[in-house]
């Protein structure tokens, strides 16, 4: 157990925890223990530039699959002219959405500043989405343009046919040919003579949604998630102070980071892209997981600093050809998206063969995603950590009563990283917020007298499949839609491979006779290949209570 105050000397560095006198407020409130800092009054793109000047002849981001790479002050260029043709050529306004449907390429950080720059708002789509689900989140969100790669076109195309859309696709042809009838990305932003004026009418505030990631929130169907510039902007100052995992960007010296996290979601997006952005980090992108391409990336670049999900630390420590000498530069580990365990964390030790930072992190799209982490030299793995400045926790009951020390309740989150709220969904709003924008985690949680924060357990229902959150009510919702199908719940098993897996229990209508493979496929071809169910069992009824609330404990009690 770390006992505050103290100072360690790790990594040429010194690292100060800073405890606050009281870090229990009377009210059973938990501050965090660092000092708290000031959020500028910009927008992220206004802030991410802010201090490029420093370092804009350092690359900004490099793929680690073919070297394509950008300098910051290329991709502050690019940004400029792509929110001027967005805003001339496309007609985005204040506000306008724009879905961005893209692996982790280079031009990722260039495509989201740039809707930023034109005054509009990125919501992000995972790019292995099926038709069905990316017409929802178009529908949903209503997109105005979308942004993609070649591959994905026809997929886009069948997506806007069914919710009716006609909007532009901006395709990145930088290697490949762009499909007839989409926009090249690489025309735009080589426009070099376009009317930069334009920019000058955009009017956005710190206050307005800057993105709208789309989350299953505590349960459910997914929500649009409102993510102000100022709960962005305040999530990256907030890793600037004790919190910090990385060495300042100066004339002789620039951290890598491995930007393996999806972009698409919040983790990756804020944590690795935005926030090394603003720091001037060199961000080394992989497309997609792949083992080969993974190892060849650790051997051309040298990485400083990683975020992980758990399954990518066991593949770091367990894969014979990932070695020491892969990971010699490598000084600081962040897990998140879900709890990895201690043993795992161990092994990827024991693989450095070196005594380099490994902790945990927890937070959600609708934190920014950041809200507690483990500092510097921290080793208790099964925390993580503590929360970060500006945060306040609470624990609290079935009642709403706040706990104290050590008791297990739901953790309750305040701060400037709070989302705005779910977009149009007033009754999401107020399940999740309490009084004075507490907002609720859905997760159960114990905080230490010395305000460390252990997750529990979970409260929400969704399936962690390889960090990924899959929704049971979602998959409900699309097994509903086979025509034999009466009534349908799905829960979470045990998966040796991917954490867990969703497991459905069908009740069929009279007379129809749907085998499992038959359910299977239907399922298969509406959902992301990780959202897939991969067990079927038939029953005459699904167990609820009294008021209709599938009893899911019981299925997995009974039947699991």
């Amino acid at each position: 157990m770390l006992n505050l105050p103290i100072k360690k000397i790790f990594d040429k560095r010194i690292v100060c925890y800073v405890r606050r006198k009281h870090i229990w407020t009377k009210e059973r409130h938990v501050k965090s223990p660092f000092k708290d800092v000031e959020i500028p009054d910009l927008t992220v793109s206004e802030y991410i530039w802010s201090h490029v000047h420093k370092w804009e002849n350092k690359t900004a981001v490099v793929c680690g699959v073919t070297d394509r790479q950008y300098t910051y002050a290329q991709i502050y260029k690019q940004t400029q002219i792509l929110g001027a043709a967005l805003r001339k050529t496309f007609k985005v306004k204040d506000g306008d959405t724009v879905a961005v449907i893209l692996p982790n390429v280079p031009e990722y950080p260039t495509t989201i500043l740039g809707i930023l720059s034109s005054g509009g708002v990125v919501t992000t789509l995972n790019p292995i989405y099926t038709s069905y689900e990316i017409q929802r989140q178009i529908k949903m969100s209503d997109a105005k343009l979308v942004f993609t790669i070649p591959e994905i076109v026809p997929v886009i195309r069948e997506a806007l046919e069914q919710c009716k859309a006609n909007i532009p696709i901006i395709v990145m042809d930088l290697e490949k040919d762009r499909p007839e009838g989409t926009v090249s990305f690489k025309e735009i932003v080589g426009n070099t003579s376009i009317d930069m004026s334009v920019l000058k009418d955009v009017k956005r505030e710190s206050e307005d949604v800057s993105f709208l990631p789309y989350s299953s929130g505590t349960t459910g169907l997914p929500k649009g998630v409102e993510l102000t510039h100022r709960n962005l902007v305040a999530n990256c100052v907030q890793q600037d102070t004790d919190c910090r995992m990385y060495e300042f960007t100066t004339d002789s010296h620039q951290d890598s980071v491995l930007g393996i996290l999806p972009m698409f979601h919040s983790y990756g997006l804020s944590v690795v892209t935005l926030h090394k952005l603003s720091v001037g980090v060199k961000l080394v992108t992989l497309p997609r997981f792949k083992p080969e391409t993974l190892v060849s990336a650790l051997e051309k670049h040298s990485i400083d600093i990683s975020y992980l999900a758990p399954p990518l630390l066991l593949f770091l420590g367990s894969h014979p050809q990932v070695t020491a000498k892969h990971l010699d530069r490598l000084r600081n580990v962040s897990i998140g998206a879900a709890p990895s365990p201690k043993a795992d964390i161990e092994a990827f030790l024991r693989k450095v063969q070196r005594d380099i930072h490994v902790g945990q992190a927890y937070g959600l799209t609708e934190t920014s995603p950041l809200a507690t982490i483990a500092p510097l030299g921290y080793k208790n793995y099964r925390s993580v950590g503590f929360a970060i400045p500006n945060v306040e926790l609470r624990i609290i009951d079935g009642n709403l009563n706040n706990l104290g020390p050590d008791e297990v309740g739901e953790l309750v989150i305040k701060g400037p990283n709070i989302m705005k709220g779910y977009k149009g969904n007033p009754e999401a709003n107020k399940q999740v917020f309490l009084e004075d924008h507490w907002f609720r985690t859905g997760d159960l949680a114990q905080i230490s007298e010395e305000g460390v924060v252990t997750i529990a357990d979970r409260l929400k229902e969704l399936i962690k499949v390889n960090a990924y959150q899959v929704p049971p009510a979602e998959l409900e919702s699309v097994l509903k839609e086979h025509p034999d199908v009466f009534d349908a719940a799905v829960v979470p098993i045990p998966d040796s491979t991917t954490g867990q897996k969703p497991k459905a229990f069908v009740v069929l209508r009279e007379n129809r006779n749907s085998t499992d493979k038959d359910i299977l496929e239907f399922v298969s071809r509406r959902v992301a290949p990780y959202k897939r169910i991969k067990e079927v069992a038939f029953l005459d009824e699904i167990p609820k209570n009294p008021s209709g609330k599938i009893l899911r404990r019981t299925l997995i009690e009974k039947y699991c």
